[in-house]
């Protein structure tokens, strides 16, 4: 089954819960490596990605319990180093793009790691520099195989330092954060990722026994400390998915209540999508989304077209600009995207545009969605997803369409989406798993 069929035009009712945070679970997985004592992590999406990475974590040795849908124990008390060098390794870490997480942990408890070139989403070059020059800055050597692609690195005495990162790279900053905490002396970490997910990993660090300061700042110091033990963690709902909804709602006329929001984590993200007109309210932990006709985009102070930009945290995540290009091409108004993190994650606005949306694609980094509200009606289609993201984009505008519409290539959209048909079907959506 690797195509949802969508009869689009169904408006949707009811409560949906998200999903826990996938881009949380890389990191808060990979740092079970950190001690041989228990830790039991609970929320944990039921997604491609994180069980690639917890068979991955098996696969190296870890006792892994599952307790419940979404509650697992893991023990990483007896790690096979050799396993690095197997075909099988290469063959699992180079398909998954999280695998480069479990290289801090390893680094710091066993002072040596190996990992494939990464895959995962071909959203333009995804560099891997900000983590391996925080390795080195503690006293890690590497070495890329380029014929193999393959990195191999050496830290057996990992030692404190200063560390200005030459980007605020989140994964890095949880890489080279889970490799000091087990060095000797301080570590300082400049320009740091501050990212709600980051500050959840921070905590959890603490509660093992690491002594980490200026979390929710982009300025970390770790005290190194020698040993860190077991601790139990609850994950964020994925915010990603909370605006993939709110969005969704917008296009369908329909009438929604996300729960357990953790809203105070969201921070910039529910007043970008009320520019674009959508009308949400917050009610206690929860986000009301009424049935709209239409929604109408906010211009700047002066009347001057809106530009909705990413930025790190806590500017606008880069993983919903898909979902604004699309809800923006039926509201009325304009508005520039203007994409600057990755290169190549625009190129998917084609399709839209094959659907009847009126979008000028500018360039790699920006495109201006022309909205023509409820004069727009988008024309059923068949496409494949490039990417998670806008797989989950071209799936709000299919079910936004009239007739019915075919996505292909959905292993993409489930790598970061929990059996999405189903949840969206229990709402009243009508999409189907399809060879």
């Amino acid at each position: 089954m690797n195509a949802f069929e969508i009869i689009g035009g169904k408006k949707l009712k009811g409560e949906i819960i998200p999903q826990g945070a996938k881009n949380e679970a890389l990191q808060i997985l990979s740092a079970v490596l950190l001690t041989e004592e228990k830790i039991t992590i609970s929320n944990i999406p039921d997604i491609k990605d994180v069980n690639k990475l917890i068979e991955l974590l098996g696969d190296l040795g870890v006792t892994v319990e599952r307790l419940s849908k979404d509650t697992y124990t893991f023990e990483a008390k007896n790690i096979n180093l050799d396993f690095f060098q197997s075909d099988v390794f290469k063959a699992k870490g180079g398909g998954l793009r999280g695998s480069i997480m479990i290289v801090g942990p390893l680094l710091a408890r066993f002072g040596k790691a190996a990992i494939p070139k990464p895959g995962g989403d071909k959203i333009g070059r995804r560099r891997l520099d900000t983590h391996f020059l925080g390795f080195e800055k503690l006293g890690a050597k590497f070495v890329y195989d380029q014929k193999k692609e393959f990195f191999n690195v050496d830290a057996t005495n990992l030692k404190g330092t200063y560390i200005l990162l030459d980007e605020a790279s989140v994964t890095g900053t949880a890489n080279i954060v889970m490799a000091a905490v087990l060095a000797t002396g301080t570590t300082t970490i400049y320009n740091a990722a501050c990212e709600p997910y980051l500050q959840q990993l921070c905590k959890m660090l603490n509660r093992m026994g690491a002594k980490i300061s200026g979390i929710g700042s982009n300025l970390l110091t770790i005290e190194g400390v020698k040993k860190l033990g077991g601790t139990e963690h609850r994950m964020l709902p994925d915010m990603i998915e909370i605006g993939s909804f709110i969005g969704l709602a917008a296009m369908t006329e329909s009438e929604i209540t996300i729960k357990d929001v953790q809203y105070d984590e969201l921070g910039v993200i529910p007043e970008v999508f009320k520019k674009l007109g959508i009308k949400l309210e917050r009610r206690g932990d929860d986000i009301y989304i009424p049935s709209q006709k239409h929604y109408v985009i906010d211009t700047f102070i002066d009347g001057s077209i809106l530009t909705i930009t990413d930025s790190p945290w806590p500017g606008f995540t880069p993983d919903l600009l898909s979902i604004v290009l699309v809800v923006a091409s039926q509201a009325r108004g304009s508005v520039l995207i203007h994409q600057k993190m990755f290169e190549s994650r625009l190129f998917f606005v084609d399709k839209l545009i094959d659907m009847g949306a009126q979008i000028i694609l500018c360039d790699p980094h920006r495109a201006t969605v022309i909205g023509l509200g409820e004069n727009l009606h988008l024309r059923a289609s068949v496409m494949s997803s490039p990417d998670i993201r806008a797989g989950i984009a071209l799936l709000i505008a299919a079910m936004a369409a009239e007739g019915t519409s075919i996505i292909h290539n959905i292993d993409q959209i489930d790598r970061g989406y929990e059996q999405i048909d189903v949840r969206l079907n229990a709402l009243g959506a009508c999409i189907e798993r399809i060879d």
